[in-house]
């Protein structure tokens, strides 16, 4: 091979590598306390949203924002405790699930409190800016 053929060669091969390097991640986006946010989403993509929740303390997760111009629920709440608990009333976890289906920017806002106690502050909130590509 001549040193003449090799930039032919390297251009192919750039592209391949640029065309990997810009795929879109679709897998499902796990996010939790931690707060990663903001946080950016492709359509398609699902989120899975999980928080520490105690329902038996009569606190929930009220959702105040879903941004729903730009997310899609794909179902209720679903709260679980972890197996290995094995006390009644012991804290869980309440899980949302939504697929990204606009593209655009929202906010996802959910509020921890007692929600007949309308007069107190939450005692926790989640607040996280979305935009979808």
């Amino acid at each position: 091979m001549t040193l003449t053929r090799l930039p032919r060669l390297l251009l192919p091969l750039g592209l391949v590598l640029l065309t990997a390097c810009s795929q879109q991640q679709t897998g499902p986006i796990v996010m939790g306390q931690e707060r990663e946010c903001p946080l950016e989403l492709y359509q398609g993509q699902t989120l899975v949203l999980t928080l520490p929740s105690n329902p038996t303390t009569g606190f929930r997760w009220v959702v105040r924002d879903s941004a729903a111009t730009i997310l899609q629920s794909l179902g209720p709440e679903v709260y679980s405790t972890p197996e290995d608990a094995g006390l009644v009333g012991s804290a869980g976890q309440s899980t949302w699930r939504f697929r990204a289906s606009h593209a655009g920017q929202g906010r996802l806002l959910l509020d921890y409190q007692r929600p007949w106690e309308t007069d107190v502050e939450p005692a926790d909130t989640f607040d996280c800016q979305i935009s979808v590509n």
